[in-house]
């Protein structure tokens, strides 16, 4: 349930409804939007009679949400949410550009890569220091050796890290070295992992869509996050399971529009993921700037043929540095500036 407030009123006015809304033992979250004001009701709304609400002279609608989700609903929040990323601003007019190799391998490649992609355009850098693999016998990552390789090629380039978490065990860890906390695809339902990210991470968070979930799923596990207390959450869609064997999974460029009317939270794009292989990482990216995305998420690798984790989707430098000059030309059409 949301209490739409009439234009020009004042902070007592707003207080006084927040004070009756915590009276219902409710919680209360207000959004001041350039003309509106919303206050936005959590928790059990059964026993209140909207007119005890809309008899406030200040009131202007009392309206029920049908959806599951509050904090994420754009109901809630009518204006987009824009997420600062150490300095670096995600949604709105805002582009963000996530570059770097799926694993960290060592501290030369990730800074050299660093430096190529920052040159390119990127204003974060992404590296897997704990991977989560099918396969048990494959390369799981450097681990907390692999995290302080990004801070270092943090140091020499001044990009934010975007790096995955997996257990709730090293929250505090990527609190001190991550900037963008990710939750992987195979995460996503971890209720929890996204618990515990909620009430313990200080960083903003990338929530992954799962493999076959659905975009109301999707919201639901954002709406974990920020129910148990990190409002700062970034959805990324990397491409769903289909019937289709040819890519790696199936991009669902519609998520982006649909996220766009459902939450006000920010959408970004993983072509790399989705594809899976190189050649598509170019047209996918263009079409999600296209259709409106807050930002790219791209594999980029010096030398992808020898790469210890998803070569065959990784860009080399030459070729991400390529892309952005075409991707700053379709934000540029848009309304997104990189």
């Amino acid at each position: 349930m949301i209490i739409v407030l009439k234009p020009k009123i004042s902070e007592n006015d707003v207080q006084e409804l927040v004070n009756k809304v915590e009276s219902f033992g409710l919680t209360a979250h207000v959004s001041k939007g350039a003309e509106t004001t919303i206050i936005g009701m959590v928790g059990d709304v059964t026993k209140v009679d909207p007119k005890q609400l809309e008899v406030s002279p200040v009131v202007e609608r009392v309206m029920h949400v049908s959806e599951p989700y509050k904090l994420a609903n754009r109901a809630f929040h009518p204006e987009d949410s824009i997420i600062d990323v150490d300095g670096v601003k995600v949604g709105g007019d805002h582009l963000a550009l996530i570059a770097g190799p799926c694993s960290v391998e060592s501290k030369e490649q990730v800074i050299a890569i660093a430096k190529e992609a920052k040159a390119a355009g990127a204003n974060m850098l992404r590296g897997g220091a704990f991977k989560p693999r099918t396969s048990p016998y494959a390369f799981q990552g450097m681990g907390t050796e692999g995290l302080d390789i990004l801070v270092a090629a943090k140091k020499e380039t001044g990009l934010p890290i975007v790096s995955e978490l997996m257990s709730a065990d090293y929250i505090e860890e990527f609190n001190e070295k991550v900037d963008l906390v990710q939750i992987g695809a195979r995460n996503m339902q971890n209720f929890d992992l996204l618990k515990e990210v909620g009430k313990r991470c200080t960083k903003p968070v990338l929530l992954k869509r799962g493999l076959s979930a659905t975009y109301e799923e999707w919201i639901m596990s954002a709406e974990y996050i920020m129910a148990s207390g990190n409002p700062n959450v970034i959805l990324c869609e990397r491409g769903v399971r289909t019937y289709e064997t040819y890519t790696r999974n199936t991009l669902d460029l519609q998520a982006i529009p649909v996220i766009k009317r459902l939450t006000h939270l920010p959408i970004i794009i993983d072509p790399s993921h989705a594809g899976g292989k190189w050649w598509l990482v170019e047209p996918m990216a263009k079409a999600a700037v296209a259709a409106g995305c807050d930002g790219l998420m791209i594999e980029v690798h010096n030398d992808p043929e020898h790469a210890l984790c998803d070569g065959p989707q990784s860009l080399k430098p030459a070729k991400y540095t390529e892309l952005l000059k075409q991707v700053g030309a379709i934000g540029e059409i848009v309304g997104k500036s990189l």
